[in-house]
């Protein structure tokens, strides 16, 4: 399945675009396999042209790929473990982890990163967003920054941030996108509003604009996260089969209205029957305690008589 996924991941986009599916090479390993499959999905390779690896391409997208493997129990990882603890099989299990990964709010915070940047312009508008992100104006958020986990920075994105300056210096690209994210950064991290909320820069700010240099299309972006991510999902669903784990039955508590007034036009006053003793059941065993029971919707109790055979 690991091994399947990146090829799955490339056809699947070449078909949507309808263009010639690239195999595999089996000659190449995992890192490059990868490397040369996606791209074949941004046009980089063609089927009457042999296409060389890049070194620097090939090791950026290597550690793009270690860097979401696994992190702690996220809201995929979560569902694929529930999932898993029923008993499903595997594949079913990834499914639903690809699932969960499909909402924005999950695989597209990088997607997020670059719209945010592209929505600041310039450099020049960075102090009018953030006095619009600290004043809550309009729907304007800081995206790239903050993390559940890290109360401080994200170990991962200082590795992002050393591999987006190497993939650009390599390919000797100018990306405007790069110098907003650089200023924000900058101008953020001196800010005491976002140091008192603990907003320092995540992995997804600097991922994006790495993914984006090695020409890999936006809309691929969740997908290669998926790609990665299905290291981590194998590895959790196979520890959880090995345990033998009981089924996940998170605990819910009810915290709302314990008494709430009913409109006598939308559920009319019941009135009952009055109670007749001789439909009262008996306890069939003695020894029993007086057990409640439904009785013309009334609770009664329960009473044995031992002298009484049933």
């Amino acid at each position: 399945m690991i091994a399947k996924m990146p090829t799955i991941a490339a056809i699947a986009y070449k078909t949507a675009k309808g263009q010639p599916i690239m195999y595999p090479r089996n000659d190449l390993s995992l890192r490059d396999l990868l490397a040369d499959t996606l791209s074949v999905a941004t046009q980089f390779a063609v089927p009457s042209e042999e296409f060389l690896i890049d070194p620097v391409k090939a090791r950026a997208l290597e550690i793009i790929l270690i860097l979401h493997m696994d992190h702690e129990q996220n809201a995929s990882t979560s569902t694929v473990r529930g999932a898993g603890s029923s008993q499903a099989n595997p594949f079913a299990c990834i499914a639903s982890g690809i699932a969960a990964l499909w909402g924005p709010a999950h695989g597209g915070a990088n997607e997020a990163v670059l719209s945010m940047l592209e929505e600041i312009g310039t450099v020049d508008n960075i102090p009018e967003f953030l006095f619009r992100v600290k004043n809550k104006i309009g729907s304007q958020r800081l995206m790239g920054f903050g993390h559940r986990v890290y109360k401080t920075w994200d170990p991962r994105a200082e590795i992002m941030k050393e591999t987006c300056d190497q993939v650009l210096h390599r390919l000797d690209k100018y990306d405007p996108l790069l110098d907003i994210a650089q200023k924000l950064e900058q101008i953020a991290l001196n800010d005491e509003y976002f140091k008192s909320r603990n907003l320092y820069p995540n992995v997804d700010f600097y991922s994006g604009i790495t993914l984006r240099a090695l020409g890999i299309p936006r809309s691929m972006f969740t997908v290669l996260f998926a790609v990665a991510r299905t290291v981590g999902w194998v590895a959790q669903w196979r520890e959880m089969a090995c345990e033998k784990t009981r089924i996940c039955r998170p605990r819910q508590m009810y915290i709302g209205e314990m008494h709430r007034d009913v409109p006598q036009h939308v559920f009319p006053p019941q009135h009952w029957p009055e109670e007749d003793k001789s439909m009262i059941s008996h306890a069939k065993s003695p020894g029993l305690n007086p057990t409640p029971s439904r009785l013309l919707g009334r609770t009664v109790s329960v009473k044995w008589n031992p002298n009484q055979h049933v």
